[in-house]
């Protein structure tokens, strides 16, 4: 695996995580149109990577498919790295995730990045009808070695699998008398938890930390990832990426108010109303209760909003407390617009460069 270096005159490497969001007042041809814009503005701005989650029934997410926007984004992109952040494993086959990013490797090599999770990615009732049984989440680490199987084409003699191979990868190579694929996805192990962390460092992958969910314990996960992490043929030494919600603008009233509506949505969710991004007005003008109150200031707060340089300085303060290698800027709030321009003013103020 090759990692990036720092970005600009950041301590660390410098991402980008969308959901894809489609706010209250938007179409999903204008929410995609936008996630295509972001990524367009994070390759030119000299991000890293740019990663898409996936999620289900959520009115305020578009990407349902990460693998699909992929696809369409290697066409709109040049440098930057192209990825799931993640795949919930759990909710597809693991011969079918190495079948399509078998393709994305091929028609972008080096550029792939396969982040797998095991969360549904939406609620209980969603997560049934994608066929997601009550143990599902248990059959996750037979799942992530299924899925290496099929993207090295390296089954032992007597697997039941042996001869299943996914195309394209190295087996379809072979048969046609060409050289095997100089590149494979770099594949990831993404997480909230302690159970994540542990089974990132037993395989010797990866791993990406989602500080955007509630009251995650980082510091427990960063430390059993690197007491537990096993060199791999792909990396011999622990490598961490902590992902972070964002709302950045050069007003920092403004940039309150887009992490308001994040942690509005979130508050939604927990009422079993669905995920929505409501208009800032909107968000402010709700008669919350005391409870009601204090979810929506945690959420908010826990949000790295205001100006480019104050943002900053939480991102340096989390990279020093964690020693992770990147940090990726989670964006999703009701604008866009705002979304787009805080990935430039962070660019700005690193000295990241203009591709």
């Amino acid at each position: 695996m090759q990692f990036g270096p720092p970005s600009g005159t950041a301590p660390f490497t410098l991402s980008v995580l969308s959901a894809g969001g489609t706010g209250a007042g938007t179409t999903a041809e204008e929410g995609l149109a936008g996630t295509i814009s972001l990524a367009r503005t994070a390759d030119r701005r000299g991000y890293h990577r740019f990663w898409m989650s996936e999620h289900h029934a959520m009115g305020a997410t578009s990407v349902s498919s990460p693998p699909l926007m992929v696809a369409r984004l290697i066409a709109e992109t040049t440098h930057i790295r192209l990825g799931a952040g993640g795949v919930m494993l759990p909710n597809h086959a693991p011969l079918l995730i190495a079948e399509q990013f078998g393709m994305l490797e091929a028609l972008a090599p080096g550029r792939i990045d396969l982040g797998l999770g095991r969360a549904p990615g939406t609620d209980g009732a969603t997560a049934a009808a994608l066929r997601r049984g009550a143990d599902a989440n248990d059959g996750f680490p037979q799942q992530v070695l299924e899925l290496l199987g099929f993207l090295g084409d390296e089954f032992p003699p007597g697997h039941p699998y042996r001869h299943v191979h996914a195309v394209p990868g190295p087996w379809q190579a072979m048969e046609n008398r060409v050289p095997a694929p100089s590149t494979v996805p770099e594949v990831w192990v993404l997480g909230s938890s302690a159970y994540s962390a542990q089974l990132a460092g037993q395989l010797g992958r990866p791993y990406a930390f989602a500080l955007q969910f509630g009251d995650a314990d980082v510091d427990t996960a960063m430390r059993l990832y690197k007491e537990s992490f096993q060199p791999s043929d792909v990396l011999a030494e622990p490598h961490t990426l902590v992902s972070v919600p964002v709302a950045i603008s050069d007003d920092p009233a403004e940039a309150k108010r887009q992490a308001a509506t994040s942690a509005m949505a979130m508050l939604r969710m927990f009422k079993n109303e669905g995920y929505l991004l409501l208009p800032p007005d909107e968000v402010e003008a709700y008669p919350a209760t005391m409870q009601e109150r204090q979810i929506l200031d945690a959420y908010t707060s826990r949000s790295f909003h205001g100006t480019a340089a104050t943002v900053a300085d939480r991102l340096e303060a989390l990279h020093k407390r964690t020693g992770a290698d990147e940090v990726m800027l989670v964006v999703g709030g009701h604008s866009a617009t705002l979304d787009q321009h805080g990935i430039t003013l962070i660019a700005d103020h690193y000295d990241l460069p203009h591709l």
